[in-house]
């Protein structure tokens, strides 16, 4: 049974930094993707980053050279790197995981992956 458990969300203010882990367990598959997802009150869930078995990433434009996704080499736990926080970072953060990868489709990089497991989130919440 996968399982993915978020942690590391809190409460910083504007400018600050959290690191958030996803700890997975369960799954086998040596050709997958992950990633960080979010949700806001009111709002549709929105990818913030994404990685893939060989390392490759997407970022939302949202976050680009503020966050940074990462994942250890047994791909057990899954992390982003939140840096210079801004109050609309402020939502619900999801990590999942599934099947598939990160290819060039022209004229971009986009993914093609099966988002199959989800964790229960991790609340982020960035003050003015």
């Amino acid at each position: 049974q996968v399982q993915l458990v978020e942690s590391g969300g809190g409460s910083v203010q504007a400018g600050g930094s959290l690191r958030l882990s996803c700890a997975a367990s369960g799954y086998t598959s040596s050709r997958y993707c992950m990633g960080w997802f979010r949700q806001a009150p009111g709002k549709e869930r929105e990818v913030v980053a994404l990685i893939d078995s060989t390392g490759r990433t997407l970022y939302d434009d949202s976050v680009k050279g503020r966050f940074t996704v990462s994942k250890d080499n047994t791909k057990t736990t899954l992390y982003l790197q939140m840096n210079s926080l801004k109050p609309q970072d402020t939502a619900m953060y999801y990590c999942a995981t599934g099947e598939g990868a990160i290819r060039f489709s022209f004229p971009y990089w986009r993914p093609f992956c099966d988002w199959h497991y989800w964790g229960q989130g991790t609340q982020v919440t960035v003050s003015s």
